[in-house]
């Protein structure tokens, strides 16, 4: 029985040693080739992938310096394309955070961020090097959307509208080089309009109109009832588009 066991933890420890002696290695030119796995100082694994003369090919998993059993971030890199797809997950459960391309470790194209259940989806949005660039759509956890709007160079540009739960349409804004400007429609929770007019570089310009009583208003000075067009409109949930997806990720948990 002791002879058995013997060799037993002999054949476990000649097969570490032959694994040990596989991953980490380099080229003829110096070069990682192979298996690779690094760890943290603390002896936690740091990442494990696979190299082809020192080019990263396959799949990547990348760990927490904590030594959860899930990867945070596994990056896939495919022969002959510039594009990286990259994948972030909650170390404790393993599941999907977020997804979309890299190049040069930029964001690039549609990127796609999920509720903690790591199905349902809460945002996507389109990325130029990095930056916003294209169509955003924000959604409540019933899958209905309860934001649209559009980027362009990582400014809000052109129509965004904002919906209610129930689908119906709260604001209806114009935008140029991120800030307001153009017409403006603002809706009460029924989905009737509440006030319209323009906006000037984010201020209320022209004349505008306001359900007062039943009735529409017409104004020269739409800060005069400001107070109570604030008062009054529906709050709608709020994004606030300096917040990383990532953190407003987290803080939807």
């Amino acid at each position: 029985m002791i002879k058995k066991t013997t060799t037993t933890i002999i054949l476990i420890l000649l097969s570490t040693f032959v694994f040990a002696q596989k991953t980490n290695q380099f080229d003829a030119n110096g070069k990682r080739h192979g298996s690779w796995k690094k760890n943290f100082s603390n002896g936690n694994v740091r990442y494990t992938g696979t190299f082809e003369h020192g080019i990263e090919v396959g799949v990547f998993k990348f760990y927490a310096i904590t030594g959860e059993e899930y990867p945070v971030v596994t990056k896939e890199f495919t022969a002959g394309s510039e594009f990286v797809l990259v994948k972030f997950f909650n170390k404790e459960s393993g599941r999907l955070k977020s997804k979309g391309n890299m190049k040069n470790k930029l964001r690039s194209g549609l990127w796609t961020f999920y509720f903690p259940d790591g199905k349902t989806v809460i945002l996507t949005e389109e990325y130029k090097e990095g930056v916003l660039h294209g169509e955003q759509k924000i959604y409540y956890d019933s899958g209905v959307l309860t934001k649209h709007s559009h980027y362009k160079n990582g400014k809000l540009e052109g129509n965004r509208k904002v919906y209610s739960k129930e689908g119906n349409v709260i604001e209806n804004l114009t935008f140029k080089a991120g800030k307001m400007h153009g017409p403006a429609i603002i809706y009460d929770a029924n989905g009737d309009i509440f006030a319209k007019g323009n906006y000037t570089e984010d201020k209320r310009t022209g004349t505008w109109e306001f359900m007062i009583d039943g009735q529409m208003v017409k104004t020269d000075n739409p800060y005069v009832i400001r107070e109570k067009l604030e008062n009054t409109l529906p709050k709608p949930i709020r994004h606030d588009i300096n917040t990383s997806p990532e953190e407003m990720h987290m803080n939807r948990r």
